[in-house]
């Protein structure tokens, strides 16, 4: 028997047994409620909802999904990157590797080393949906010149065959042109690294500048005098040039490749 019950604060409605309480309009159900308490709404007009929602405890929900960066992986020397568990996309930055700088010109000559050229630069967004791994390639920094010697150039650093950064050119001895940066390909953006910096009579120029990372002897700066400056680790900057007698060139540094990973 369902009964149904009014007072000055409350209204009762009673469906006996395993019935339902239906909600009705034009004889057309909009609701019900089970014998176990469940409601369930064929129709909710979301217009007619006035007041504040109330507070949800969601310490005990289940079954929600996360999205955005979940996290970041550094190489910092060649390997290989694997796709975490429920990652999707990936935006990848790519730098080469620095330009070793030039040795100086000892007596009787006396003239500093050029600085080496930075690394280029890629970044680019991958939809990894059907990708499980990658091979990642750090270009190495070119080795600095030794006495009246030029520096070497930087390694190319990439990632697989999605996106790619060539190393700086190394600083030569006494040069009239700074070394030229590495180039960037393949990515949404693609950057040329800083070009060296030429001598200044016996003072050893500085290095190129890289998007992570400063020149080695500080842009447009120079080592005033002896061994040239290396480069920062994984910096991808170029090294400075030696100094006034015969000194050496400072090491570019090393690429890097960074990968941010996404639900």
């Amino acid at each position: 028997m369902s009964t149904i019950k009014s007072s000055a604060e409350d209204l009762t409605l009673n469906a006996d047994g395993s019935n339902e309480i239906k909600f009705q309009i034009n004889a057309v159900e909009k609701a019900s409620i089970n014998s176990s308490g469940l409601l369930t709404s064929t129709t909710i007009d979301a217009t007619a909802l006035t007041g504040n929602l109330p507070a949800i405890d969601g310490s005990s929900l289940t079954g929600l999904t996360t999205t955005g960066l979940t996290s970041v992986t550094p190489f910092t020397t060649s390997g290989t990157w694997s796709k975490p568990v429920g990652i999707t996309k990936i935006m990848v930055e790519v730098q080469g590797g620095g330009g070793g700088a030039g040795g100086s010109v000892g007596s009787p000559t006396y003239r500093g080393g050029d600085g080496g050229g930075a690394g280029g630069y890629s970044k680019k967004l991958i939809d990894v949906t059907s990708i499980s791994t990658v091979t990642v390639t750090i270009g190495t920094g070119g080795s600095g010149g030794s006495g009246a010697a030029s520096g070497s150039a930087g390694g190319t650093s990439s990632f697989g065959t999605h996106c790619s950064a060539t190393g700086g050119s190394g600083g030569t001895y006494n040069g009239s042109l700074g070394p030229a940066g590495g180039v960037g390909s393949s990515g949404d953006v693609n950057l040329s690294g800083g070009a060296g910096h030429i001598n200044y009579q016996f003072n050893g120029g500085g290095g190129g500048s890289s998007v992570f990372a400063g020149a080695a002897g500080g842009t447009g700066g120079s080592a005033f005098a002896g061994v040239g400056q290396d480069a920062g680790t994984n910096s991808g900057s170029g090294g400075s040039g030696g100094s006034y007698n015969g000194d050496p060139g400072g090491d570019g540094g090393d690429g890097l490749v960074l990968v941010e990973e996404y639900k």
